[in-house]
């Protein structure tokens, strides 16, 4: 007895549905580079919530000045996480899919401290982004030795929002004593 054609709009069929977006990269380059993203993915998210928890948290003479510039970083870091989402989704990747996922995943130390000084929040967000900075130049690399151009691309703006970030927390944690 011949088996029926399965049900394409069945829960089950759309779970296991193949995402698989048409590409010229070959399948070890969607791994490694789609690998690579995910990672940088999860530490995006993580250093956006620390940069947000800061922001909640900041206080002292300088909380307006601290405050708004955390904010203003947050923004930005979270602007990121959709441009590396859909890479990974446009070279054929999957991405992540939970809080859990970016836990496993991320590089970046939270930071549940009940207090935690303004100044050592910049130092901290500063050497985060720092090592943001150097975990993307590898993951440039990564998509020089593929050939994808196109995260290349992307990355190299990314490396100069995280150096700038880098520069005004340096600058504004170096100032604040006086």
């Amino acid at each position: 007895m011949a088996k029926a054609p399965a049900d394409k709009s069945s829960p089950k069929t759309r779970r296991t549905a193949n995402l698989a977006t048409p590409t010229d990269l070959g399948a070890n380059a969607i791994q490694d580079l789609s690998g690579a993203l995910n990672v940088l993915l999860a530490d995006t998210f993580a250093l956006y919530l620390k940069t947000k928890n800061f922001h909640w948290h900041v206080s002292g003479p300088h909380f307006r000045d601290y405050h708004l510039l955390l904010d203003e970083q947050a923004a930005e870091i979270f602007a990121t996480t959709d441009d590396i989402a859909e890479r990974v989704r446009k070279i054929g990747g999957g991405t992540i899919k939970s809080i859990g996922h970016i836990a496993r995943l991320q590089r970046v130390s939270d930071n549940d401290a009940d207090y935690v000084d303004a100044q050592d929040m910049l130092a901290e967000l500063r050497e985060d982004n720092k090592d943001l900075v150097r975990r993307l130049r590898e993951t440039h690399d990564l998509c020089d030795e593929h050939g994808d151009v196109a995260t290349a691309s992307l990355i190299e703006n990314w490396i100069d929002q995280a150096e700038r970030r880098v520069w005004f927390l340096f600058e504004t944690g170096r100032n604040a004593s006086r």
